[in-house]
């Protein structure tokens, strides 16, 4: 496929079929729509399964049954629908579920309102349900991105056996843009798997996948194994850009859509001589810790802009080990940042640093 003008949900979608999911099952909320509207169509002309569910909480388990059988499969929804998810979500970590979950994140809490907003992060990045597991959680900043997320959060799933967050704000989801998106997956993710659910004849027995383990013992020893493999995925999946920030004494971090206005606000300042940066996650869980602690030596001061009240500002701080001042401004309820309202607070700290 060559490129072509696509709305944000609706590449996600083709991205998710061209990345080998033929099984979506998920529940309408906006703004998120178009990607259960677009797979309702275009997976029975693939050979695939679209169903809409009675609620979040059906189809969350419903993606739960059908990623014990190894199939990729996902959903997508938005914050209040993906709240109602979490009870499935976390039985789906303890029993290793290879599962993905599209995240359209709109304003809040509460019903909040349909305009975009981060203000899921802290949700997302803290496992989002009960008990001891963490979720990898992409973070794209373009709709392009969202299309090679959308691949990579299938890989990612199959290879960890974890469920696979994709968060991205009601900016990328409806906004749209020219986009490529890659036919086929190089990993072959139809490749049958030893461990799903059914009868395998060379075994002798069913497999049985669950998440109860009433033992406390073995309880504690499956969840050493599953902080083990987070441990792997943590030293091998951590996806960062760095922009402009060899010798940056202010450093912008940010994520998702705030991350591109903020790109512009230190291509403006550059251009004045102000030696500013950008750091921005690519996968917000794992966080980057290494290339966030790597600024330590050359940046005084880092501004953490988001569209929430500073969900992220926590883990910048904890990353570059409390060692630079980090300071906040946003907006929430679905108000963007500007790169006017971002590039005066950049020189406020320019004019605090003397």
């Amino acid at each position: 496929m060559g490129r072509v003008l696509m709305k944000g949900t609706e590449a996600i979608a083709e991205a998710a079929i061209q990345a080998g999911c033929k099984h979506f099952f998920g529940y309408p909320i906006t703004p998120q729509n178009e990607i259960p509207e677009y797979m309702s169509k275009r997976l029975f002309e693939v050979g695939g399964v679209y169903l809409q569910a009675e609620s979040e909480v059906a189809a969350s388990n419903m993606i739960l049954g059908g990623g014990s059988t190894g199939e990729p499969v996902m959903t997508s929804s938005s914050s209040p629908g993906v709240s109602l998810m979490a009870e499935a979500i976390s039985y789906m970590a303890g029993q290793e579920t290879p599962v993905v979950i599209v995240n359209v994140m709109r304003a809040g809490p509460g019903l909040g309102g349909i305009l975009p907003a981060q203000g899921d992060y802290s949700q997302a990045t803290g496992g989002m349900a009960h008990g001891d597991f963490k979720l990898i959680v992409l973070a794209p900043s373009t709709v392009q991105e969202s299309v090679d997320m959308m691949q990579k959060a299938f890989n990612l799933a199959q290879k960890y056996r974890n469920p696979v967050v994709m968060i991205c704000d009601g900016v990328i989801g409806q906004i749209m843009e020219a986009v490529e998106i890659p036919e086929g997956n190089p990993e072959n993710l139809s490749n049958p798997v030893d461990w799903a659910c059914g009868y395998m004849k060379e075994r002798g027995k069913r497999t049985i996948l669950h998440s109860l383990i009433l033992d406390p013992e073995e309880l504690e020893s499956h969840n050493k194994h599953l902080e083990a493999k987070w441990k792997r995925i943590k030293e091998k999946e951590t996806d960062c850009e760095t922009y402009k920030t060899e010798d940056a004494e202010v450093v912008i971090s940010a994520f998702g859509t705030v991350a591109r206005i903020a790109r512009s606000v230190v291509d403006k300042l550059r251009a004045e001589g102000f030696k500013v940066g950008l750091i921005r996650p690519l996968l917000v869980s794992p966080f980057p810790e290494k290339e966030f602690e790597g600024l330590i030596s050359t940046c005084k001061h880092i501004l953490d802009v988001e569209m929430n009240w500073g969900q992220m500002k926590k883990d910048v701080e904890s990353a570059v080990k409390y060692r630079i001042p980090v300071s906040f401004f946003g907006h929430t309820g679905g108000i963007c940042p500007t790169v006017s309202e971002i590039e005066r607070e950049v020189r406020k700290i320019f004019t605090e640093l003397g």
